[in-house]
């Protein structure tokens, strides 16, 4: 599985931005995507994931409330859409792809990654 992650982009506090990431292959619909971030000078962290179906998503308390994960099989993609953006939101994103048959949260148990989008918000 390729993955193709776009959407990024500079936005003000408050604003909102949808970040889609694109996937090759056949397969999709049987993994698991989620979205992490990495802001400067930290760890990679974990922001949202959904279940292979879809029917299930799971969020960091960060940005529970604020971003809404979701995928369309029939496009191969996954969204997360971000709402009330909030400067300390601002990092590189990537998506990622899981064989788990369930949603996963650690970085390690995701078999493929995107190349990663660059989302700034300022104050």
């Amino acid at each position: 599985v390729q993955l193709q992650a776009s959407g990024g982009g500079l936005v003000q506090a408050g604003g909102s931005l949808r970040l889609s990431c694109a996937a090759s292959g056949r397969t999709f619909s049987s993994y698991a995507m989620g979205w992490f971030r990495q802001a400067p000078g930290k760890e990679r962290e974990f922001v949202a994931a959904i279940r292979w179906s879809g029917g299930s998503t799971y969020y960091s308390d960060s940005v529970k409330g604020r971003f809404t994960i979701s995928r369309d099989n029939a496009k191969n993609t996954v969204y997360l859409q971000m709402n009330s953006l909030k400067p300390e939101d601002t990092a590189v994103y990537y998506c990622a792809a899981s064989s788990a048959p369930y949603i996963v949260v650690v970085s390690t148990a995701y078999d493929y990654w995107g190349q990663g989008t660059l989302v700034t918000v300022s104050s």
